[in-house]
């Protein structure tokens, strides 16, 4: 790999991009990075996978000017391509999505454009506090967000708000991207943080946490009713699990008054994933 570094510990994946000086994002490493996901899909001791920047100040500063100026002066190759290049950035992104386990980006310098894309793409985005922008500034390059910003944003956020947020080309620091809803947390150390949350996770029923992730994308892609099929069938799936049998002893074995703490505990029964 070219790009990425990865390194596993406890059930938990931390990838790191690193493509100096700027960490911008290109095709090639969206290629190594499909290829990566291909293990993660197949390798059941992996748990929680974490995303991360490796050079300072730089999660994935955006994607590649100049790889896209370089498609865009070739007018005939560009048409010919068409939506290759989107069409693979979105394969990806779907990708995460439906992978059967969490996935958090530790957003530990600037992402925007196609880097907040990804971003947006992730589970959970945890960003670090600094003098750091996210956002997506392509309408000033004469474009707009290609690798999914037009769409997911607007489910985020809303309508009205993305095209707001579009249209001005906005980024932001990381206190005003927590105050409109676009990263969960901020924190003095977003790698760190990450890691310590993935560790929990990791420690969850995994087919639990597949089933989430499907009723919450796939369900809120559609209407209510379909949704609520949907939740029924993955509760369903999960009441049918070893863990959750398991869980659900382990917890009524409990006195009354120490249900609450083992709810709240990170002690949890170890999960099999059946």
């Amino acid at each position: 790999m070219s790009y990425w570094q990865t390194e596993t510990e406890g059930g938990v994946v931390v990838a790191t991009y690193h493509n100096p000086p700027m960490n911008y994002f290109c095709a090639d490493a969206i290629g190594e990075l499909s290829q990566l996901v291909d293990g993660w899909e197949e390798d059941a001791s992996i748990r929680a996978v974490v995303i991360t920047g490796g050079i300072e100040g730089k999660f994935v500063t955006h994607y590649s000017v100049e790889e896209l100026l370089s498609m865009a002066e070739d007018r005939d190759g560009m048409r010919a391509a068409g939506t290759a290049l989107t069409d693979a950035y979105h394969g990806l992104q779907e990708r995460l999505r439906h992978l059967p386990k969490p996935v958090i980006v530790a957003m530990n310098g600037d992402a925007m454009g196609g880097g907040f894309e990804f971003c947006l793409g992730c589970d959970i985005r945890i960003a670090q506090q600094g003098d750091y922008r996210f956002g997506l500034p392509e309408i000033k390059l004469g474009i707009l967000p290609g690798g999914s910003g037009t769409q997911r944003l607007s489910r985020l956020i809303g309508g009205g708000n993305a095209i707001n947020f579009i249209l001005r080309g906005r980024v932001v620091p990381p206190d005003e991207a927590l105050a409109l809803g676009l990263v969960h947390e901020v924190v003095p150390d977003a790698l760190a943080h990450a890691k310590a949350l993935a560790a929990d996770l990791a420690k969850l029923a995994p087919r639990a946490v597949w089933c989430i992730k499907r009723c919450v994308y796939d369900g809120g892609d559609t209407h209510i009713a379909a949704g609520l099929q949907m939740e029924g069938f993955n509760f369903l799936e999960t009441m049918l699990s070893d863990d959750g049998v398991a869980a659900m002893r382990a917890y009524v074995e409990e006195p009354y008054e120490k249900r609450r703490d083992w709810l709240e505990s990170p002690r949890l029964p170890e999960f099999k994933g059946h």
